[in-house]
Protein backbone atom coordinates (compact mmCIF):
# COMPACT_ATOMS: atom_id res chain seq x y z
CA UNK A 1 0.00 0.00 0.00
CA UNK A 2 1.92 2.99 -1.19
CA UNK A 3 0.03 5.86 0.43
CA UNK A 4 2.94 8.17 -0.32
CA UNK A 5 2.28 8.00 -4.04
CA UNK A 6 -1.34 9.01 -3.75
CA UNK A 7 -0.68 11.55 -0.99
CA UNK A 8 1.20 13.77 -3.42
CA UNK A 9 0.51 12.38 -6.90
CA UNK A 10 4.12 11.51 -7.53
CA UNK A 11 3.12 8.56 -9.70
CA UNK A 12 -0.65 8.78 -10.21
CA UNK A 13 -2.84 11.70 -11.24
CA UNK A 14 -6.59 11.07 -11.11
CA UNK A 15 -7.43 14.61 -12.12
CA UNK A 16 -7.54 18.01 -10.53
CA UNK A 17 -11.24 18.17 -9.69
CA UNK A 18 -12.42 17.62 -6.14
CA UNK A 19 -14.89 14.81 -5.70
CA UNK A 20 -18.31 15.83 -4.39
CA UNK A 21 -18.14 12.70 -2.23
CA UNK A 22 -15.29 14.26 -0.28
CA UNK A 23 -16.11 17.93 -0.34
CA UNK A 24 -19.71 17.58 0.90
CA UNK A 25 -19.73 14.53 3.14
CA UNK A 26 -19.92 14.91 6.88
CA UNK A 27 -16.60 14.39 8.63
CA UNK A 28 -16.59 11.72 11.32
CA UNK A 29 -14.07 10.54 13.85
CA UNK A 30 -11.80 8.00 12.14
CA UNK A 31 -12.66 4.44 13.14
CA UNK A 32 -9.05 3.33 13.05
CA UNK A 33 -8.52 0.74 15.69
CA UNK A 34 -4.96 -0.29 16.33
CA UNK A 35 -5.55 -3.50 14.40
CA UNK A 36 -7.17 -1.99 11.26
CA UNK A 37 -4.68 -3.93 9.13
CA UNK A 38 -6.20 -7.27 10.16
CA UNK A 39 -9.23 -6.76 7.90
CA UNK A 40 -8.30 -3.91 5.54
CA UNK A 41 -6.37 -5.89 2.92
CA UNK A 42 -9.18 -7.57 1.02
CA UNK A 43 -10.96 -7.29 -2.34
CA UNK A 44 -11.86 -3.71 -1.44
CA UNK A 45 -8.20 -2.80 -1.06
CA UNK A 46 -7.46 -4.26 -4.49
CA UNK A 47 -10.30 -2.17 -5.92
CA UNK A 48 -9.22 1.03 -4.15
CA UNK A 49 -5.63 0.95 -5.38
CA UNK A 50 -6.32 -0.71 -8.74
CA UNK A 51 -4.99 2.23 -10.82
CA UNK A 52 -1.57 1.80 -9.22
CA UNK A 53 -1.24 -1.92 -10.01
CA UNK A 54 0.55 -1.96 -13.33
CA UNK A 55 2.26 -5.07 -14.72
CA UNK A 56 4.82 -3.12 -16.76
CA UNK A 57 5.62 -1.04 -13.70
CA UNK A 58 5.99 -4.17 -11.58
CA UNK A 59 8.51 -5.59 -14.06
CA UNK A 60 10.51 -2.36 -14.06
CA UNK A 61 10.60 -2.35 -10.26
CA UNK A 62 11.75 -5.98 -10.08
CA UNK A 63 14.47 -5.23 -12.64
CA UNK A 64 15.70 -2.43 -10.37
CA UNK A 65 15.59 -4.72 -7.33
CA UNK A 66 17.70 -7.26 -9.17
CA UNK A 67 20.28 -4.60 -10.03
CA UNK A 68 20.62 -3.68 -6.37
CA UNK A 69 20.59 -7.22 -4.99
CA UNK A 70 23.26 -8.58 -7.35
CA UNK A 71 22.34 -12.12 -6.32
CA UNK A 72 22.91 -15.32 -8.32
CA UNK A 73 20.10 -17.47 -9.68
CA UNK A 74 18.69 -19.67 -6.94
CA UNK A 75 19.31 -17.18 -4.12
CA UNK A 76 16.62 -17.20 -1.44
CA UNK A 77 14.43 -14.09 -1.26
CA UNK A 78 11.61 -13.24 1.16
CA UNK A 79 8.92 -10.80 0.03
CA UNK A 80 7.21 -9.63 3.23
CA UNK A 81 4.47 -8.64 3.24
CA UNK A 82 3.92 -9.93 -0.28
CA UNK A 83 0.30 -8.86 -0.79
CA UNK A 84 -1.14 -10.21 -4.03
CA UNK A 85 2.29 -11.45 -5.17
CA UNK A 86 2.99 -8.72 -7.72
CA UNK A 87 6.73 -8.80 -7.07
CA UNK A 88 7.16 -12.30 -5.63
CA UNK A 89 6.08 -14.13 -8.76
CA UNK A 90 8.32 -11.97 -10.97
CA UNK A 91 11.30 -12.58 -8.67
CA UNK A 92 10.66 -16.32 -8.94
CA UNK A 93 10.29 -16.00 -12.70
CA UNK A 94 13.71 -14.32 -12.74
CA UNK A 95 15.31 -17.38 -11.15
CA UNK A 96 15.22 -16.70 -7.41
CA UNK A 97 13.92 -19.10 -4.77
CA UNK A 98 11.11 -17.01 -3.30
CA UNK A 99 8.91 -17.10 -0.21
CA UNK A 100 6.05 -14.65 0.11
CA UNK A 101 4.60 -13.94 3.56
CA UNK A 102 1.48 -11.95 4.35
CA UNK A 103 -1.19 -11.76 7.06
CA UNK A 104 -4.08 -11.28 4.61
CA UNK A 105 -5.81 -14.47 3.47
CA UNK A 106 -7.59 -12.70 0.56
CA UNK A 107 -4.32 -11.28 -0.77
CA UNK A 108 -2.53 -14.60 -0.39
CA UNK A 109 -5.35 -16.26 -2.34
CA UNK A 110 -4.92 -13.65 -5.08
CA UNK A 111 -1.16 -14.26 -5.06
CA UNK A 112 -1.60 -18.01 -5.48
CA UNK A 113 -3.72 -17.48 -8.60
CA UNK A 114 -0.55 -16.11 -10.23
CA UNK A 115 1.04 -19.52 -9.66
CA UNK A 116 3.12 -21.40 -7.11
CA UNK A 117 5.81 -24.02 -7.45
CA UNK A 118 9.10 -25.39 -6.24
CA UNK A 119 10.67 -21.92 -6.21
CA UNK A 120 7.60 -19.88 -5.17
CA UNK A 121 5.73 -20.46 -1.91
CA UNK A 122 3.27 -18.36 0.10
CA UNK A 123 2.84 -18.43 3.88
CA UNK A 124 0.35 -16.68 6.16
CA UNK A 125 2.39 -14.88 8.80
CA UNK A 126 2.58 -11.77 10.97
CA UNK A 127 5.74 -9.90 10.00
CA UNK A 128 6.47 -9.25 13.68
CA UNK A 129 6.65 -13.01 14.26
CA UNK A 130 7.96 -14.86 11.22
CA UNK A 131 8.35 -18.67 11.37
CA UNK A 132 11.16 -19.73 13.74
CA UNK A 133 12.51 -22.14 11.11
CA UNK A 134 13.37 -19.19 8.86
CA UNK A 135 16.26 -17.98 11.02
CA UNK A 136 19.26 -17.22 8.78
CA UNK A 137 17.50 -18.61 5.71
CA UNK A 138 17.38 -15.71 3.23
CA UNK A 139 19.93 -13.89 1.11
CA UNK A 140 17.53 -10.95 0.82
CA UNK A 141 14.29 -9.60 2.26
CA UNK A 142 12.19 -7.10 0.32
CA UNK A 143 9.58 -4.89 2.00
CA UNK A 144 7.82 -2.87 -0.69
CA UNK A 145 4.93 -0.48 -1.38
CA UNK A 146 4.87 1.23 2.04
CA UNK A 147 4.13 -2.06 3.79
CA UNK A 148 5.44 -0.82 7.11
CA UNK A 149 4.30 1.38 9.99
CA UNK A 150 0.89 -0.27 10.37
CA UNK A 151 1.01 -0.93 14.10
CA UNK A 152 -0.28 1.31 16.88
CA UNK A 153 2.81 0.72 19.01
CA UNK A 154 6.02 1.94 17.29
CA UNK A 155 7.93 -0.80 19.13
CA UNK A 156 6.23 -3.24 16.75
CA UNK A 157 7.92 -1.52 13.81
CA UNK A 158 11.27 -2.08 15.52
CA UNK A 159 10.27 -5.69 16.17
CA UNK A 160 9.48 -6.15 12.47
CA UNK A 161 12.95 -4.97 11.48
CA UNK A 162 14.52 -7.31 14.02
CA UNK A 163 12.57 -10.16 12.45
CA UNK A 164 13.83 -9.22 9.00
CA UNK A 165 17.37 -9.23 10.39
CA UNK A 166 16.82 -12.60 12.09
CA UNK A 167 15.73 -14.37 8.91
CA UNK A 168 18.58 -12.92 6.85
CA UNK A 169 21.87 -14.73 6.44
CA UNK A 170 24.95 -12.86 7.71
CA UNK A 171 25.70 -10.25 5.05
CA UNK A 172 22.15 -10.54 3.66
CA UNK A 173 20.35 -7.50 2.26
CA UNK A 174 17.06 -5.79 3.14
CA UNK A 175 15.49 -3.67 0.40
CA UNK A 176 12.92 -1.36 1.98
CA UNK A 177 10.63 0.77 -0.20
CA UNK A 178 7.99 3.16 1.10
CA UNK A 179 6.88 6.66 1.91
CA UNK A 180 9.40 9.27 2.97
CA UNK A 181 7.85 11.50 5.64
CA UNK A 182 9.86 14.54 4.57
CA UNK A 183 8.79 14.36 0.93
CA UNK A 184 5.18 13.40 1.60
CA UNK A 185 4.75 16.41 3.87
CA UNK A 186 6.52 18.73 1.41
CA UNK A 187 3.95 17.89 -1.29
CA UNK A 188 0.98 16.88 0.84
CA UNK A 189 -2.36 16.40 -0.90
CA UNK A 190 -5.22 16.42 1.61
CA UNK A 191 -8.00 15.46 -0.81
CA UNK A 192 -8.13 13.35 -3.93
CA UNK A 193 -10.39 11.11 -6.00
CA UNK A 194 -10.38 8.74 -8.97
CA UNK A 195 -12.56 6.18 -10.75
CA UNK A 196 -11.75 2.46 -10.99
CA UNK A 197 -12.33 0.23 -14.02
CA UNK A 198 -15.74 -0.96 -12.74
CA UNK A 199 -17.00 2.62 -12.33
CA UNK A 200 -16.44 2.93 -8.58
CA UNK A 201 -15.55 6.44 -7.44
CA UNK A 202 -12.89 6.39 -4.72
CA UNK A 203 -12.49 9.60 -2.72
CA UNK A 204 -9.94 10.16 0.02
CA UNK A 205 -9.30 12.71 2.75
CA UNK A 206 -5.92 12.62 4.47
CA UNK A 207 -4.59 14.11 7.67
CA UNK A 208 -1.23 13.92 9.39
CA UNK A 209 -0.34 13.97 13.08
CA UNK A 210 3.26 15.21 13.41
CA UNK A 211 3.55 13.94 17.00
CA UNK A 212 2.69 10.28 16.34
CA UNK A 213 3.80 10.36 12.70
CA UNK A 214 0.51 8.80 11.59
CA UNK A 215 -0.95 9.55 8.18
CA UNK A 216 -4.70 8.83 8.38
CA UNK A 217 -6.67 8.16 5.21
CA UNK A 218 -10.48 8.26 5.18
CA UNK A 219 -11.87 6.64 2.03
CA UNK A 220 -15.33 6.72 0.51
CA UNK A 221 -16.32 4.24 -2.22
CA UNK A 222 -19.44 4.75 -4.31
CA UNK A 223 -20.16 2.54 -7.31
CA UNK A 224 -22.31 -0.10 -8.93
CA UNK A 225 -21.05 -2.85 -6.61
CA UNK A 226 -19.97 -1.05 -3.46
CA UNK A 227 -21.07 1.71 -1.09
CA UNK A 228 -18.62 1.87 1.79
CA UNK A 229 -16.56 4.13 4.02
CA UNK A 230 -13.35 2.94 5.67
CA UNK A 231 -10.28 4.38 7.37
CA UNK A 232 -6.67 3.26 7.67
CA UNK A 233 -3.40 4.79 8.80
CA UNK A 234 0.33 4.26 8.68
CA UNK A 235 3.24 5.74 10.59
CA UNK A 236 5.63 7.59 8.27
CA UNK A 237 9.37 7.80 8.92
CA UNK A 238 12.14 10.05 7.68
CA UNK A 239 15.20 8.35 6.14
CA UNK A 240 17.17 9.22 9.27
CA UNK A 241 14.62 7.69 11.62
CA UNK A 242 14.37 4.51 9.58
CA UNK A 243 18.15 4.17 9.27
CA UNK A 244 18.42 4.46 13.07
CA UNK A 245 15.78 1.77 13.57
CA UNK A 246 17.55 -0.50 11.12
CA UNK A 247 20.91 0.04 12.79
CA UNK A 248 19.41 -0.93 16.14
CA UNK A 249 18.20 -4.16 14.48
CA UNK A 250 21.68 -4.93 13.12
CA UNK A 251 20.98 -3.64 9.59
CA UNK A 252 23.27 -0.96 8.19
CA UNK A 253 21.89 1.29 5.44
CA UNK A 254 24.44 1.43 2.63
CA UNK A 255 22.44 3.27 -0.06
CA UNK A 256 19.27 5.40 -0.18
CA UNK A 257 17.46 6.20 -3.43
CA UNK A 258 14.56 8.36 -4.57
CA UNK A 259 12.01 5.55 -5.08
CA UNK A 260 13.14 3.07 -7.77
CA UNK A 261 15.35 5.59 -9.57
CA UNK A 262 19.13 5.83 -9.47
CA UNK A 263 18.92 9.29 -7.88
CA UNK A 264 19.77 9.65 -4.19
CA UNK A 265 16.95 10.31 -1.75
CA UNK A 266 16.41 14.00 -1.04
CA UNK A 267 14.17 16.16 1.12
CA UNK A 268 11.44 16.21 -1.54
CA UNK A 269 11.46 12.47 -2.26
CA UNK A 270 7.97 11.15 -1.56
CA UNK A 271 9.26 7.58 -1.74
CA UNK A 272 12.57 6.08 -0.70
CA UNK A 273 14.32 2.81 -1.44
CA UNK A 274 16.84 1.87 1.26
CA UNK A 275 19.50 -0.82 0.86
CA UNK A 276 20.54 -2.21 4.25
CA UNK A 277 22.93 -5.06 5.00
CA UNK A 278 22.97 -7.38 8.00
CA UNK A 279 26.08 -7.28 10.13
CA UNK A 280 28.46 -10.18 9.64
Amino acid sequence: MCLARIANRSSFDPGSRRSPLVSTRKRTTPATGGDWWRTYFDAGYLREYEPMFDFAGDRAQVARLMELLELPSGARVLDCPCGQGRHAHLLAEAGFNVDGADYSAPLLAAARTRGTGRTLRYTKADMRRLPPAWTGRFDAVVNLFTSFGFFADPRDDAKTLREFARVLKPGGVLLWHGGDRDGVMAKFLSRDWWTTADGTVVAQERSFDPLSGFLTVESVWRGPKVNEDRTHRIRLYTPTQLADLMRDAGLIVEQAFDAFTEQPVNRRSSEMLLVARKDG
